[in-house]
């Protein structure tokens, strides 16, 4: 009987750890001296960082529309708590400056997927 609960025990742990895997998120090691010096680095990559790595920000190149568009869709659509109106300015504003949109490369080259 002992070994029966000991196994059901381990199965219990085993059916929950992928569901607390996906819970549990831990940013890359990432500081925001990495990224494009301006008003606003620290705080658009606070409010970046809380939910993935800022390089996935960087690597981006929207309008300000664009990265207005995708603030919102991660609001609505992933949880991320709404900044209010002096810090969302700022974001847009360090955003719009640091990350503007990029020409597309030649044939076959990159295109951001968020663009509109």
């Amino acid at each position: 009987m002992m070994q029966r609960f000991a196994w059901l025990a381990l199965a219990g742990t085993l059916w929950v750890s992928p569901a607390t895997a996906q819970t549990s998120f831990t940013p890359r090691e990432e500081s925001p001296e990495e990224f494009a010096a301006g008003a606003g680095r620290n705080e658009a990559f606070y409010a970046c960082t809380a939910c993935h790595g800022f390089r996935l920000v960087a690597q981006q190149g929207m309008t300000r529309a664009q990265w207005e568009d995708s603030i919102n869709l991660m609001v609505r659509r992933h949880n991320m708590p709404p900044l209010d109106d002096k810090d969302r300015e700022v974001v847009l504003s360090y955003l719009e400056t640091a990350y503007p949109p990029r020409a597309p490369a030649g044939r076959g080259g990159w295109v951001n997927p968020f663009a509109k």
